[in-house]
């Protein structure tokens, strides 16, 4: 049996969830609602506050869809109860980031500074204090979403190996290479 899929997702106090005729999983909580559509091979349960999800047959496909609609089902609950927080840092001289609202603002070593509209599901937040590199918070319920929102702000410069100039994620180790070694 696949361990993720076989797990049960407990519901905390507080949130809602809803399973319709046609395998559609409605969430709400105090950071939003969410809803995802579940194959219907895939059988839900709610029992006493615990959500499991059972397979009809041991089939490849079946397997892979048992685990995945695990994970995507536990992601939307707890991003309704707690939310998801992702947050990057910008290295690098003159590097800013400033938010206007839904507008992230971006000067990334270009000659033209970088509009990026973060859609209304994510808030955004810039904090650039003396002598630090700037961060860039993002929050969200919608775990996919705030990932590819960071994915996307992280691709205007990904974190080069030798400096480690770039956007990077709060506390990722990169790999760094030597330069060139001197003239003998």
């Amino acid at each position: 049996m696949s361990r993720i899929g076989k797990l049960p997702i407990e519901i905390p106090q507080g949130i809602k969830v809803n399973i319709t005729k046609d395998n559609v999983v409605e969430a709400k909580g105090p950071m939003g609602e969410l809803t995802q559509k579940v194959d219907p091979d895939i059988e839900l349960k709610i029992e006493d506050n615990i959500l499991t999800l059972v397979r009809p047959t041991e089939q490849k496909r079946h397997k892979a869809m048992h685990g995945l609609y695990r994970s995507l089902l536990n992601n939307m609950i707890v991003g309704v109860s707690k939310g998801f927080e992702v947050k990057q840092e910008l290295v690098g001289v003159g590097y800013r980031a400033t938010s206007n609202g839904q507008i992230l603002e971006l000067s990334v070593g270009y000659s033209h500074v970088i509009y990026l509209e973060i859609p209304d599901e994510v808030k955004v937040e810039a904090v650039t204090e003396k002598r630090q590199n700037p961060i860039i918070t993002l929050k969200s319920a919608d775990k996919q979403l705030i990932g590819h929102v960071a994915a996307k702000i992280r691709s205007f410069r990904k974190p080069e190996p030798y400096k480690g100039k770039g956007i990077k994620f709060v506390g990722e180790q990169l790999r760094r290479k030597a330069g060139k070694a001197a003239a003998s």
